[in-house]
């Protein structure tokens, strides 16, 4: 079966074609998760050794290692479609897709539904059956929309490197709650820190701001997305909601300040 899979991607560009397909930091399973590709994400392979090859993924550009197996071959025309896909998994736990041979994929919220049609979507060549009705993010209403949709998230174990509903760091956390906003952000927090326009105070702050946390070093190391001028919804621990003032983040639990308030950043006017 994988050299089948192996002859099938002579191509240069990749779909991930199960549920989490790990990013590593180098060509080994032992090697640190740096990210996460989820379901039907787009990929342009880099570079290939045996079974480890490299590439960068077209939604965000973050680059890792990833075992071939987890992906199928498309065309460089299906690559670039994929650039604006807009239907995703939505926001439940029972999101399940149907392989030809009858076996399920439990899908994380925030995936994409490639080349979706009649109830079924597709990854290069398998072709698979959707169980749930698909969430369009260009209907997605930011004002309305974006607390409870970092709200689904509350209680999620953190991950260094997750992206999805059973592991997910504090930039992977931004990141997909602003992909069912249908605004890209980029991969780490220092990188989605370029983004956005500058909030000139805490009490400035709307749903949906998103504030940035520096080191002693003055580096961005965390990120989270405001609820209110006073409150915060990040991960660190676990997806939490914590209170914020001009220092930063408060942790009741610890009885101290966890992180330095750096910037804030709006993405929705």
């Amino acid at each position: 079966m994988a050299e089948l899979v192996l002859q099938k991607m002579d191509s240069k560009y990749g779909i991930c074609r199960v549920a989490v397909a790990p990013l590593r930091a180098e060509g080994s399973d032992k090697s640190e998760i740096v990210s996460q590709l989820l379901f039907g994400e787009h990929v342009e392979i880099l570079q290939k050794e045996e079974r480890w090859w490299l590439v960068q993924n077209g939604f965000d550009g973050y680059q890792g290692w990833v075992d071939f197996k987890q992906l199928a071959a498309i065309s460089e025309n299906d690559f670039a479609k994929m650039h604006d896909c807009k239907l995703l998994v939505p926001l439940n736990f029972d999101n399940v897709l149907k392989a030809a041979d009858g076996s399920l994929h439990h899908l994380s919220a925030g995936s994409n539904l490639p080349f979706y049609k009649d109830g079924f979507c597709f990854a290069g060549d398998e072709k698979f059956e959707v169980a749930f009705e698909p969430y369009n993010s260009e209907k997605a209403n930011f004002e309305n929309d974006v607390i409870a949709t970092a709200k689904f998230f509350q209680n999620v174990p953190y991950l260094w490197g997750g992206r999805n509903v059973f592991g997910i760091d504090c930039s992977g956390f931004t990141q997909t709650v602003f992909k069912l906003m249908n605004i890209k952000l980029r991969r780490d927090a220092s990188q989605q820190a370029e983004q956005g326009e500058l909030v000139g105070f805490l009490a400035e702050c709307k749903a949906g701001d998103v504030a940035f946390f520096d080191n002693a070093e003055g580096k961005i190391t965390h990120v989270g997305i405001m609820l209110n001028s006073n409150e915060i919804i990040h991960s660190s621990g676990k997806v939490r909601i914590d209170p914020i003032d001009d220092q930063g983040i408060f942790n009741k639990e610890l009885g101290r300040y966890t992180h330095k308030l750096r910037i804030i950043k709006r993405f929705v006017e």
